[in-house]
């Protein structure tokens, strides 16, 4: 038998739509799913809205786990049943099993992710960076050989992530963006929870006038 051959691990955008809801209100929101593997498995970073779509732009590839970034509804409403879909593990951090329990109290997360620990797929390492702020068990996944930051809410082209409501709290995103993601190199292309992309040298400049506006 023929050995496989390996192909270069790529990454894939999905954009589904659906609500964001929190301390008593509603809104409509558009989602990235990012989707990091070859042609043979991937991982899906924040399984938004639409597990259907999701499975369908996995076309048949073995799915390794499904990473959450962080536990606000929007962004793992459809973790469950791309779960049961696939078969594939869902990941998050410990510090947001609260806010998980909102959207799913009956479901569990498979596995917690920690600050540092590796994650494989298609030949690329992706390293867990906690980054609370947006959230208490907010995580980035930084994998240095696609030169790519999944940066889920916590940073976005022109600054933070919002912090105005529950579990959320600014001056800790703040620290959070300025010690685990400005060190990165200044050429990581950052894939963002919501909208475009942007790179750590662009939002670098940024973070001050944050800082003095005190959002």
């Amino acid at each position: 038998m023929a050995a496989r051959v390996q192909q270069p691990a790529r990454i894939e955008r999905l954009v589904t739509s659906g609500t964001f809801s929190l301390d008593g209100g509603t809104w409509d929101v558009d989602n990235n799913v990012w989707i990091v593997g070859d042609d043979h498995e991937a991982i899906v970073i924040d399984a938004a809205h639409d597990a259907d779509a999701i499975a369908v732009a996995l076309g048949g590839r073995t799915l390794r786990a499904v990473v959450c970034t962080h536990a606000h509804n929007d962004h793992i409403d459809a973790a469950p049943a791309l779960a049961a879909l696939t078969g594939a593990p869902i990941l998050l951090h410990g510090d947001d099993l609260p806010l998980w329990k909102q959207t799913h109290p009956d479901r569990a997360p498979d596995g917690e992710l920690a600050d540092g620990q590796v994650l494989a797929v298609a030949g690329v390492e992706l390293t867990v960076l906690h980054t609370p702020g947006h959230a208490p068990g907010a995580v980035c996944l930084y994998a240095p050989a696609l030169t790519a930051l999944f940066s889920g809410d916590t940073l976005f082209a022109g600054g933070p992530g919002a912090t105005g409501r529950s579990y959320s709290h600014f001056p800790t995103i703040v620290d959070s963006i300025r010690d685990r993601l400005l060190t990165l190199p200044g050429d990581t292309v950052v894939y963002t929870g919501h909208g475009d992309t942007t790179t750590v040298a662009a939002e670098a400049p940024h973070l001050q006038e944050w800082i003095d506006r005190g959002f």
